[in-house]
């Protein structure tokens, strides 16, 4: 059953790229990375079940913490063109008073 599981998130994977190859906007492609991300945290938890290493469900976690904040970044980069402090940006009027 978790062999069948794992096919399919494989497929969901492969298919997933796909999206991200061909996605037409750029939030197109960021959500096709972020869905890739959550499918591997799931690849990686069935496969730690699969092969009776529970540890691997400790390394799903922190790849889903990293998947979130890499996608946070990637996002607060594109809508303000820097990762650091936003109130340095011209135009940007009282957000760090």
């Amino acid at each position: 059953m978790f062999v069948v599981a794992a096919l399919a998130l494989f497929l969901a994977m492969v298919l997933v790229l796909v999206r991200l190859y061909a996605g037409p906007t750029l939030y197109d492609r960021v959500l096709a990375v972020n869905s890739f991300g959550t499918h591997t945290v799931l690849f990686i938890g069935v496969l730690g079940f699969l092969t009776g290493r529970p540890d691997f469900l400790d390394i799903a976690l922190l790849y889903a913490m990293i998947n979130f904040v890499g996608t946070i970044a990637i996002l607060k980069y594109f809508r303000y063109r820097a990762i650091g402090d936003i109130s340095q940006i011209p135009g940007d009027q009282g957000a760090g008073q």
